[in-house]
């Protein structure tokens, strides 16, 4: 299934799509594309999708996933990545986190805080939790994932790497967090290691890679993670970017207010965003 959030910010539903690409309303089977939603399928056996009220016209897409309690970042996990940025492969996963305050829709504008002057994208696969995992081996870890998603890194650099401490500070500005359009449920994905993965800017090709150059896969990052805590149905793991991000430019290339992103995986689908300073 393709899982969706429709509607204005904070009041969105949940939606899937049919085999028409069309939204239907799952608002009468479940409260919410959540947690609790995702840590059990069974009202999803027997639902006929066809049978669901069609939503008209198109309506914004939400976060494909409500109520996350973590949205966790691995760092420098694509071998080459981490050579234009001139930087080794890390022995474990670097870990660090990204405020839940980032998520926003698929589509929504991308804001640009103020002082910025590196804001930059990473396209990345998101692993959304579907069952509580901890100290969970990595044969069994997958039986843990609910499903995958795109998300946007949006990253301010100098926040980053240049006003002291960890990365999360320039991670966790406002909007820097795009998920969805869907979450696309773990059985109709075959293989994660091997989804083409893109970025464009302004129509013009940044990244184009695959999560096959990963470093540490899905099924190793979420064994890894449940040794150090608990996660929970709706937790979000983002999985690390492929070569391309503005920062590894020469010149480095940031975004600036009117530009558009676009990116998408394969089997996944893609987001839009439009760039726009903050007030």
């Amino acid at each position: 299934m393709k899982l969706l959030r429709y509607g204005p910010v904070g009041a969105e539903k949940p939606g899937v799509l049919d085999g028409a690409g069309r939204i239907r309303d799952l608002s009468g089977v479940i409260a919410d594309v959540g947690g609790a939603a995702i840590a059990d399928f069974g009202w999803a056996s027997g639902l006929d999708i066809e049978n669901l009220p069609v939503v008209d016209g198109a309506p914004r897409l939400g976060a494909c996933v409500a109520g996350t309690g973590k949205f966790i970042c691995i760092g420098l996990n694509y071998a080459d990545h981490a050579a234009e940025s001139g930087l080794e492969v890390p022995p474990e996963p670097v870990v660090f986190m990204k405020a839940t305050s980032a998520i926003v829709g698929p589509n929504d504008n991308v804001i640009m805080p103020r002082g910025s002057v590196a804001t930059d994208w990473e396209v990345e696969l998101g692993v959304i939790i579907g069952k509580t995992a901890k100290y969970v081996s990595e044969a069994e870890a997958l039986d843990h994932v609910a499903g995958y998603c795109v998300v946007n890194d949006v990253s301010e650099r100098d926040f980053q790497t240049k006003r002291s401490g960890q990365w999360t500070k320039g991670k966790s500005c406002d909007s820097f967090g795009p998920i969805g359009p869907w979450l696309v449920t773990r059985d109709e994905i075959a293989n994660p290691q091997n989804l083409k993965m893109w970025l464009t800017v302004n129509g013009e090709t940044k990244q184009d890679g695959s999560s096959e150059t990963m470093v540490y896969g899905v099924a190793y990052l979420v064994s890894y993670l449940s040794q150090f805590m608990t996660l929970h149905p709706g937790d979000i793991i983002s999985t690390g970017t492929p070569p391309g991000v503005g920062m590894g430019f020469k010149p480095p290339q940031y975004l600036k207010a009117g530009d558009v992103i676009e990116l998408g995986i394969e089997g996944l689908g893609a987001q839009k965003q439009k760039v726009v300073a903050d007030d």
